[in-house]
């Protein structure tokens, strides 16, 4: 029964590649055009260098040409702005990611911005925000992006629901808030954060619940109600002596305690996760076939 409350995000992103997998080849042999996308990381935090390794092998599995400019620590922001305008220029790249956090001698608003934003296939630039906000075609931030392709191919019914978000960053809180209020999902959106006075009087009338708060098993049973269907974000590692790293991964939600009592929950890891790198591919497709910005 635990089964069927899964929201598979392993078996919905291999399905979402299926389907790119076959418009790259219809846009090479009709057009002649190969998905480019080029990666920059500064320093190597090991978080950060995993992410980018997982991002280019699925560039090589969906057939993109991708590039990889793994940079030193100590790479000044003068030395990225002139390799992010270079591929602004570069016709054979649709889409620039720079790995984010960013050292700290580098200002990560001037690198976002510093991107064409008709490249911006992370969704972060301020040009594809307010166009997300008011409803325009843009490029959506990916794991937000993620979220909502979960529910729609899950069947999940959001007209009229009441949405909790918990969390109120830029990457995740406030792009996924502004989804569920378009009028393609029609929900109504709470969005929670660390002020908030009672955080469960709140999620305890969420239809859905998306946890992206960072904090460990921070949702429990008795903040949800019965039947919730709950998207968790959060991925973060906790010891487990039984591991051989020594530590697991888990969400911001107590899985184990919450699936009896939801209709549906993400895993952690096996969730979302896996969406955020599918969605970057969609993007990046998108861009090379002229889909948001022609």
């Amino acid at each position: 029964m635990s089964e069927e409350k899964i929201i598979d995000g392993k078996i919905i992103s291999a399905q979402i590649k299926e389907e790119i997998k076959k418009e790259v080849i219809n846009l090479k042999n009709k057009r002649n055009i190969t998905p480019g996308l080029a990666f920059i990381l500064v320093g190597e935090n090991p978080a950060s260098v995993t992410y980018v390794k997982s991002k280019g092998k699925a560039c090589e599995e969906l057939g993109f040409y991708s590039v990889t400019n793994a940079l030193p620590e100590s790479t000044s922001e003068s030395e990225v702005l002139e390799l992010i305008s270079g591929y602004n220029e570069d016709k054979s790249i649709h889409g620039i990611l720079v790995q984010l956090p960013v050292p700290g001698h580098i200002n990560e608003e001037k690198i976002i911005e510093s991107i064409n934003y008709k490249k911006d296939v992370d969704g972060f630039h301020p040009q594809n925000i307010g166009r997300l906000i008011i409803g325009s075609k843009c490029f959506i931030p990916c794991t937000p992006l993620g979220v909502v392709e979960m529910i729609k191919r899950s069947g999940i019914e959001t007209k009229g629901k009441n949405v909790v978000v918990i969390g109120r960053s830029n990457i995740v809180g406030k792009p996924v808030a502004n989804l569920f209020i378009q009028k393609s999902l029609n929900s109504t959106v709470t969005v929670c954060n660390s002020f908030t006075k009672d955080i469960k009087e709140h999620t305890l009338k969420a239809d859905i619940l998306i946890a992206a708060i960072g904090k460990p098993h921070f949702v429990t049973s008795d903040m949800i109600k019965k039947d919730t269907v709950i998207i968790d974000v959060g991925i973060n590692r906790i010891p487990d002596a039984s591991k051989k790293s020594g530590s697991r991964l888990v969400g911001d939600v107590d899985y184990d305690g919450c699936i009896g009592k939801c209709s549906k929950i993400t895993p952690v890891p096996g969730g979302v996760g896996l969406m955020t790198i599918a969605m970057l591919m969609k993007n990046t497709l998108d861009s090379a076939a002229g889909k948001i910005y022609g």
